[in-house]
């Protein structure tokens, strides 16, 4: 599953006691990863899939790409967008996603992703278009609020509107072993994902979905 358009620059521009910290730092980074299954936004994508990444960062702006391993080919990401941050800790991004497939496992969605964060809570609101292979094209939209302690410990409540319905409920903890990442994360879905996620009461009706999900990953 995946994401957008344009009012966020509105929003962002006039705001100038924004600071950016490390104006001219530059960073290149490098990632992989292997989960026991690929959820997203609470949607079954693979049991067991690897996907590996890079990103690069310069003063606010940022830009990368990541593939991960779909069954059918692989899912091929690449985003870009700018952020900003105040002395106070309010920080704020808009960027660009694009999600697209070397199979025929799912067709192009394309968003603009704002994110908005103050202390422990973290904004996400994303909309945009789905390709729908030859049907007619789809708009959705997608809002989450995620709450993250320093403990590693984290929820996120997510919901889809437009074209698309459906929410999800994700609970998980992490943390950094050697400089090597693990995860664990309790997934809970509404029943408009059951069909996606392969859950179905006994008269093959979609419902209500849960999974346990355990990750490890390494950034370079």
């Amino acid at each position: 599953m995946k994401r957008f358009s344009l009012f966020a620059a509105a929003v962002l521009l006039p705001c100038g006691s924004f600071l950016t910290s490390a104006a001219n730092a530059q960073e290149v980074s490098y990632n992989i990863g292997w989960a026991s299954e690929y959820y997203y936004r609470g949607l079954l994508q693979k049991e067991s899939s690897g996907s590996a990444g890079i990103d690069f960062t310069s003063g606010g702006f940022f830009a990368g790409g990541w593939t991960a391993d779909v069954g059918d080919g692989l899912e091929v990401d690449g985003y870009f967008g700018y952020g900003i941050e105040t002395e106070e800790g309010f920080s704020a991004s808009v960027g660009f996603t694009g999600y697209y497939y070397t199979g025929e496992f799912d067709d192009t969605y394309e968003e603009l992703n704002l994110n908005f964060g103050y202390g422990m809570l973290g904004i996400e609101y994303s909309f945009g278009t789905y390709g729908n292979f030859d049907g007619p094209e789809q708009d959705y939209n997608f809002l989450a609020a995620t709450i993250s302690g320093d403990n590693g410990l984290y929820g996120t409540l997510g919901n889809f509107g437009g074209d698309f319905d459906g929410n999800y409920i994700e609970i998980g903890y992490g943390l950094s072993i050697s400089e090597i990442d693990f995860g664990v994360a309790a997934i809970f879905s509404s029943e408009e994902f059951g069909a996606g996620n392969g859950q179905f009461d006994a008269d093959g009706n979609p419902e209500e979905s849960q999974a346990l999900v355990f990750t490890i990953g390494k950034t370079f």
